[in-house]
């Protein structure tokens, strides 16, 4: 029987002629970009009624403590000169001569994984930069076992202590490439250079100013004394340049055809659907500013002393564990959800269950009770790695702080103004939407990261 043959036969009428007189159910516009958006939800919001938002703190001693960056021909590796002020020693010196001649003199130095790259008890003869690679920093303990203190990767440096011996056993991790500079061949340079000659005076002059442990100019106190001793006279200095924190914005212009919007706008509002969409995307385009902007997000306001690195490359409970005990009053970790999945494959590996803690009605995995959000906006490196933040919220806790602005002209959302901007002579209606944020960090140990972790292992 052929098909023409089978249409006459049938005896009712066929459902894709039926569906012209049918009512479709229609879903609103779907959008994959949409995220949780944790950061933007967790963060405690802050009104910025002059757009600007100023920092105060305690005057604190400027000691360097950055990371150095190198340059490389090959396998030549070397130091780029004014990074070199990131160490503490040189943290100040403006002398391009001088720092292009310290860089010239570092050397070269390549180390397997477990070679020894400096041993605890000698003297700490030269200054080291680790400019490729991670090293282990071992201490003996007090029953004689190894301790590991801490790594060093990228940037970082060890014997700044002139003169001293060593207090640690600096151990290659992986393969390292390491630069060295004797501490002779330094001093020679300062004595033909009055620069760097000033330059270490003021730093002794740093070191000598009373300070409490965290750099900040020391309040004079006196306590268990007894009878009429003579008190401490003192008084808080302030940070004679404080921060201050711009709002930033995020921008977009929304076209609506007027024909569209009158002619086909039911049973569903064709420019409030198309607001909604926008909207989502600037809301996803704030977090990733607030995550990696260069000038205030997250990932680039972390204090060099906050950032430390895996002891064995995936993010594992021992390294939420450092990050957690350089700071009180924990809120939260924010992580990539790749990142996540690596926590938990070295948790299971070890035989360690995560905490789980409820959220908005979302169940979130926790460390520690701290929970572990997830932030797709954190980057994952070409060679697999990424970051983990850990922070401490709210003004009333000296914390991460977001910025805003409520009330602005034809506000939508707190922070978020739609203004129409005319229609154009083919009829295209025109709205800017914008929303204004920032975010602050009040102290710097409110916020730490772990860099460098693996997740794709």
């Amino acid at each position: 029987m052929t098909e023409s043959d089978q249409r006459d036969a049938r005896l009712s009428l066929d459902t894709s002629a039926a569906r012209n007189l049918a009512t479709t159910t229609k879903t609103a516009p779907q959008m994959r970009e949409i995220s949780s958006r944790w950061l933007l939800r967790v963060l405690p919001w802050v009104d910025v009624a002059g757009g600007v938002y100023r920092v105060n703190r305690r005057l604190t001693y400027a000691v360097g403590g950055g990371r150095v960056s190198f340059s490389n021909t090959g396998a030549r590796v070397r130091v780029i000169p004014p990074t070199l002020t990131e160490l503490p020693l040189l943290h100040g010196l403006e002398d391009a001569r001088v720092l292009d001649t310290l860089a010239g003199l570092f050397e070269q130095r390549e180390f397997d994984r477990g070679d020894t790259i400096a041993r605890a008890g000698r003297p700490a003869d030269e200054l080291l930069l680790i400019a490729h690679g991670r090293a282990t920093r071992l201490q003996e303990g007090a029953y004689g076992d190894p301790v590991v203190l801490g790594t060093l990767a990228d940037g970082d440096h060890a014997g700044a202590d002139q003169g001293r011996t060593w207090g640690f056993t600096l151990e290659a991790g992986t393969d390292c490439t390491v630069l060295a500079l004797p501490w002779t061949e330094f001093h020679a340079v300062a004595d033909r250079s009055p620069a760097l000659r000033a330059q270490l005076g003021r730093h002794r002059a740093r070191l000598a100013a009373p300070q409490n442990k965290w750099g900040e100019a020391a309040i004079g106190t006196a306590a268990g004394h007894r009878g009429e001793p003579t008190l401490p006279g003192t008084f808080a200095d302030y940070d004679p340049g404080p921060r201050e924190y711009e709002l930033s914005v995020s921008q977009t212009v929304l076209r609506v055809h007027t024909r569209v919007a009158d002619l086909y706008s039911r049973p569903m509002d064709q420019m409030e659907e198309q607001l909604k969409l926008t909207i989502h995307a600037v809301r996803e385009s704030q977090e990733h500013e607030l995550v990696n902007n260069r000038d205030f997000g997250l990932l680039h306001q972390v204090d060099a002393k906050q950032r430390i690195h895996p002891r064995t490359g995936p993010p594992s409970p021992e390294d939420l564990d450092e990050l957690l005990c350089r700071r009180k009053k924990s809120r939260c970790f924010v992580a990539h959800p790749k990142a996540i999945a690596a926590f938990h494959r070295e948790c299971n590996a070890r035989g360690v269950y995560p905490d789980s803690v409820e959220i908005e009605g979302a169940r979130l995995t926790a460390w520690r009770g701290v929970p572990i959000l997830p932030c797709d906006k954190i980057p994952i490196s070409r060679q697999g790695t990424s970051s983990i933040l850990v922070m401490r919220t709210g003004e009333k806790d000296h914390g991460v702080v977001g910025l805003y602005q409520s009330g602005v002209p034809d506000e939508r959302e707190p922070g978020l103004s739609v203004k129409f901007t005319g229609i154009d002579s083919r009829a295209v209606a025109s709205y800017l939407v914008s929303a204004y944020h920032s975010v602050a960090l009040l102290v710097p140990d409110a916020l730490g990261v772990l860099e460098n972790a693996e997740v794709t292992r």
